[in-house]
């Protein structure tokens, strides 16, 4: 059975169809492959459009990292997920304007999850995120925001103000 994460899910809802119909089908490829269990392949699917700056790809390739479904090493409790690299793949997502790698990156920043804690840069990704309309990313943000300073909050509001996707997605 396959294994059902909430960022692929919600990836297939916000699929943007701006991309050319054969990155589409390789993307809906990669995404059978998923579902069928074929973490590697779908890995091998997605890579290429993920390299070509697709948003979508780039986070559903995070999430295979995350998860510990591809790039993971055997420890003796376990699967180790490589979550240095899950950040990286959201970092570069979410640079370009993927609003769930933005969630998914502030929330990374919020916990110290592959990226060291940072409750600017968390706050920067949410309330991005949260301009675009995810009601999660504005609840965790505000959550957030009852820990950080005067200045940090300050800080965060003038990053949010300042940012414009990065209009090179693409290795």
């Amino acid at each position: 059975m396959a294994r059902a994460l909430p960022a692929i899910w919600l990836l297939i809802g916000g699929l943007s169809g701006s991309g050319a119909a054969p990155a589409r089908a390789d993307f809906e490829t990669a995404l059978a492959a998923y579902d069928a269990g074929d973490y590697g392949a779908a890995y091998e699917e997605w890579l290429p459009l993920a390299k070509s700056g697709d948003g979508d790809a780039q986070a559903a390739i995070a999430d295979l990292y995350f998860s510990g479904l591809v790039g993971n090493t055997a420890t003796a409790n376990g699967v180790r997920r490589n979550q240095a690299t899950a950040a990286w793949w959201y970092r570069r997502a979410a640079r370009c304007g993927h609003v769930i790698a933005q969630l998914n990156l502030g929330d990374f920043y919020a916990r110290g999850i592959g990226v060291e804690r940072d409750p600017v840069q968390a706050s920067l990704w949410l309330g991005l995120a949260g301009k675009s309309g995810n009601d999660w990313a504005n609840a965790r943000n505000a959550a957030i925001s009852t820990g950080m300073t005067a200045d940090e909050k300050s800080r965060a509001a003038d990053m949010i103000a300042r940012w414009r996707p990065d209009p090179d997605c693409t290795d």
